[in-house]
């Protein structure tokens, strides 16, 4: 399991894209940082300070659909998309193995609103469908 901070550094560096973070996006920041241990203090430190991003093509896949899932709610959390958000939510798709079009059809059911939520088990089901078969 990747380290929080490392995982929050990722949302740090999308939220970042359009060069600004959000209000709605620094809340949804700290609510998963605080959700999974961290003090408010230390998410302001990932935030001020991200960690560069790992390699991620080893992670469980539960892990990767997390991380697919939390981007996707993070990038629509301040009710604005920008193209750069989209383009980073892509190329970091395939860091995690997945075809660029699982954004597209993940947001589709995905919401800005945290307190809407689509059942985690059809989600997956659509990202599944985009997984790029390994190599071995």
């Amino acid at each position: 399991m990747l380290p929080v901070e490392d995982q929050l550094s990722i949302l740090v560096y999308l939220s970042k894209a359009d060069n600004f973070i959000a209000t709605e996006e620094s809340a949804l920041i700290h609510a998963i940082g605080e959700r999974n241990g961290l003090t408010p203090e230390e998410v302001d430190a990932v935030i001020d300070n991200p960690k560069p991003i790992p390699n991620l093509e080893n992670l469980p896949p539960e892990e990767k659909f997390e991380f697919l899932f939390n981007m996707i709610q993070l990038m629509k959390v301040d009710k604005k998309i920008y193209q750069k958000e989209i383009e980073f939510c892509e190329r970091f798709a395939l860091k995690l193995g997945y075809k660029p079009g699982v954004i597209a059809d993940l947001s589709a059911f995905i919401y800005s609103d945290p307190s809407i939520m689509t059942k985690r088990s059809f989600l997956r089901s659509v990202a599944d469908q985009h997984v790029i078969p390994r190599e071995d």
